[in-house]
């Protein structure tokens, strides 16, 4: 993955934001439609279509249209550039780390020696 993914960016972009991720945390639990969404949120309709849209834009969540209902689901795979990005972090920070460890106890042995070597 590239150091700037704009996909990547579209989607920690769209769960960086309370809001959509209460929209995602309901949409876990089954689709619904925009008004059962929007009724669980203090705010205008058009301000909560403007975080369906950037959902939707991520890719994050579907929407399809029945006459005058819009439904809303989850796309769960659409997590996975995010959870691989998370991944590849946590490898590389695991490495740094287990070669600080590493130098670190070397550093202790040193000195222990150096110590010893005194008496």
């Amino acid at each position: 993955m590239t150091a700037r993914d704009p996909d990547l960016d579209a989607l920690f972009s769209a769960l960086g934001d309370p809001t959509r991720r209460a929209i995602l945390t309901q949409l876990a639990h089954g689709p619904a439609s925009v008004g059962e969404l929007a009724s669980g949120h203090a705010m205008a309709l058009p301000s909560f279509m403007g975080h369906l849209k950037k959902l939707e834009a991520s890719g994050l969540v579907a929407t399809t249209k029945e006459g005058r209902v819009r439904s809303c689901r989850l796309v769960p795979e659409a997590l996975a550039p995010v959870r691989t990005w998370l991944d590849e972090q946590r490898e590389l920070w695991e490495s740094r780390l287990d070669r600080f460890d590493a130098y670190v106890l070397d550093l202790m042995k040193e000195r222990q020696n150096a110590t010893r070597s005194e008496d």
